[in-house]
This record gives structure tokens, C-alpha cells and sequence, in this order.
């Protein structure tokens, strides 16, 4: 029998940050190299990181961990996050971006415009570090900390931080101090904090793609829109469609391709490969509708994929077949939200063709097939 293997965990860049920080302040009060950092994490584990480097001058120390992200497919996997430390003129803990972290210069995310891109999470596990060992020590003042990641610039070019707003580096992430593998939850996290970033920059209008490729002829698509505007949602429509209206966009395009959005036409609102079977009887029914004859009918019942349905409409010519298909994909996503939005799907072929698009507001009985 085939044994499934367990995905490793990893730990956030917010719980690197914290470890170094912790391991550097204890060196900058004992005088003592530190080879090794405990903190407890959000979700309440004690975990111990080992440093990768660690030194001190008398007024200034610092230490470095490399992230490890687990079996997890993270763009900051391997690098090194450092935070040097000193003492304050003030009281409290100051935290600050040095190389590699990135600066807000976008209104809608969880950091205010002009600071560094560490979020208030890693930002408080950060400052009960810094009280921790302070009060370890027995000690008072102000504490300097300075988070850098060399050459975290390069490595956000692989991130949504360009378009978020967030230029010169990475950000210092984690709710839980860990990361987990394939996350959902990071993935709609990340798709909330997007719309969040799109309405607090005067977005009305979004436009949401299952892709890289579907986004790019997306863009081609709507070349008015501002970068901030587009959106990948993934597989998750219905998530990203609530997420919406839930922050008052009032007008939503979604562009993908015919494998997926034949099963949002269907209602299908998480379009992963395994989340649902496409419904050849219901591709069968659209393409009857559009006027193709009983044999193409009936090689549509019989396909394989949606991709090969996508093709047989075209060589045959029956291109009302996409538009049909368009609006059903609208008027399931109005059904998923309870209505509220004007909706328009375009859909694509994988080499950039527009094979249909509709768009359709809530109560309208009349359909645009011309775009918007």
C-alpha cells in the first residue's frame, strides 16, 4: 500500500524574527554568543530555533535564523532573518525595516502607510521577547530592534508586495508562528488582504482570475484598471465572490478557462480539480441551447474534459455556446452571494482567445455579451 506522506510544517517569518531577537538582546546584556533561541509561538507551543549567526559589539547585537517554511512552497523558504538590537533613549521596544523589509506605501493593510511591513502579530511576539528578557535580567529602558533580510528585495519580486503596496523587501508574517503546508486558510488570508488593498485605493471594481495566465489576459482585458484592481482568487470563487460584497465592490469580473469555470457555471464555487466532477450533461444541455446538433450534443455528453467540450464548440463554430456559458457562470455567482454585485465572466482559451464573456446585474434579465 502506498504510504501518504505528512507534510513538515514550518515557522513564519514573524517566529524567526521573534527568536532572533530574543537570542541577540541576551547576548547584548550577558556579552555571551548565543547559539540557540526559545520562544513560545501564538498557538502555544514552545519552540527552540537554532541561529544561524550571532555577535555583539558592546553596544549593539545581532542575530540571524534561516527560515525554514516546511513542505511548504514559500518564496522566503531559506532566507535569513536578522534582527539587530540596542539600546533606546526612550522607553519601550522600537521596532524597525532595515534591509530587505519592505515599507507600506498603500492604505488598506494592517501596517500604516510609511512603516515597516511587520505585521502586528510578529510585531507583539517581538515586544514580549524583548519584555521577557528584560524582565529575565531584571532590567528597564528603551530597546532598539531592527529587522532586516538580505536580499529580501529580490525575493519579493515573488510575492504580492509590489502590488500591495509594499516596496524595498518582504513582510514579517504569521498569525500562529507557524506555517502550515498548502494552507487554505494563508490562501484566503491572502486573497482578504488583497480586496482589502483594492477597496482602501478606491477600487470599485475587481476583477478575480483562477491564475498567472488567466490574470495576464485579464489585465489585457481591462487595461484601465490599476495593477491593485486584479485579484487571484485560486480555486476559491464563492470565497472570494462573499469577500467581495462583504467589503462593498460593486462590480466583480471573474476571467479563467473552460475547465474551471465550467463548474462555476454549474455552481461549483471551490473549482479545485478534486472539489467536483465537471457535469458533461449539463455542458450537454448549454450546447443544445446554443444550437448544436444532436451528434455534437452527444460528443459533448461523451467528453472527456471541459477543455475538449471548449474545442468542439469551436471547430464547430457554435461560439454562442461560451456566451451562454458565461451568463450561467454570472448567475450562479450572484445565487452565491444573495445578489448585490454586478458580475461579468469572461472566459479564455490557454493561449489567450476570449471565447465568450457576459455581464449581468442582480434582477437584470438582460445580459450584455459585448463586455463592459
Amino acid at each position: 500500500m502506498e504510504t501518504k506522506k505528512t507534510l513538515r510544517e514550518g515557522y513564519t517569518t514573524g517566529s524567526c524574527a521573534t527568536a532572533a531577537t530574543k537570542a541577540a538582546l541576551t547576548a547584548l546584556i550577558t556579552g555571551q554568543v548565543q547559539a540557540e533561541a526559545t520562544i513560545r509561538i501564538p498557538i502555544g507551543r514552545v519552540v527552540t530555533f537554532s541561529l544561524a549567526s550571532c555577535s555583539f559589539d558592546g553596544e549593539t547585537a545581532t542575530a540571524s535564523v534561516v527560515k525554514d517554511g516546511g513542505d511548504d512552497p514559500d518564496a522566503t523558504h531559506g532566507a535569513l532573518i536578522v534582527s539587530t538590537v540596542s539600546w533606546a533613549s526612550s522607553p519601550g521596544v522600537h521596532i524597525d525595516g532595515g534591509e530587505g523589509v519592505g515599507r507600506v506605501t498603500k492604505p488598506g493593510l494592517p501596517v500604516p502607510v510609511g512603516e515597516a511591513a511587520i505585521n502586528p502579530v510578529p510585531r507583539q511576539m517581538i515586544r514580549e521577547a524583548v519584555n521577557e528578557v528584560l524582565a529575565q535580567y531584571g532590567l528597564h529602558g528603551g530597546v532598539k530592534v531592527v529587522i532586516s533580510v538580505p536580499g529580501g528585495e529580490e525575493i519579493a519580486k515573488k510575492t504580492l508586495n509590489p502590488r500591495l503596496g509594499i516596496i524595498g523587501g518582504i513582510s514579517i508574517l504569521g498569525t500562529r508562528g507557524i506555517v502550515v503546508p498548502f494552507s487554505t486558510a494563508a490562501y484566503r488570508a491572502s486573497i482578504v488582504q488583497a480586496l482589502q488593498v483594492a477597496k482602501a485605493n478606491g477600487c470599485r471594481h475587481v476583477v478575480i482570475t483562477t491564475g498567472g495566465r488567466s490574470e495576464k489576459y485579464a489585465m489585457q482585458e481591462y487595461p484601465h484598471l490599476p495593477e491593485e484592481a486584479f485579484i487571484e482568487m485560486g480555486d476559491f470563487v464563492g470565497f472570494t465572490l462573499k469577500q467581495c460584497k462583504r467589503l462593498g465592490i460593486k462590480m466583480v469580473s471573474m476571467v479563467g478557462m473552460m475547465g474551471k469555470f465550467s463548474k462555476v457555471a454549474q455552481g461549483v464555487m471551490m473549482v479545485h480539480s478534486k472539489s467536483a466532477p465537471v457535469d458533461f450533461g449539463f455542458l450537454a444541455a448549454i450546447a443544445e441551447q446554443a444550437g448544436a446538433g444532436p451528434e455534437l450534443v452527444a460528443a459533448v455528453r461523451g467528453a472527456n474534459t471541459a477543455a475538449q467540450v471548449g474545442d468542439m464548440m469551436q471547430e464547430a463554430g457554435c461560439m454562442k455556446f461560451f456566451e451562454l456559458l458565461c451568463e450561467a457562470c454570472c448567475q450562479a455567482a450572484l445565487h452565491e452571494v444573495g445578489g448585490g454585485l454586478t458580475v461579468a465572466t469572461s472566459i479564455y482559451t490557454m493561449n489567450g482567445q476570449q471565447l465568450g464573456k457576459a455581464v449581468q446585474t442582480d434582477g437584470d434579465d438582460e445580459v450584455d455579451r459585448c463586455g463592459c
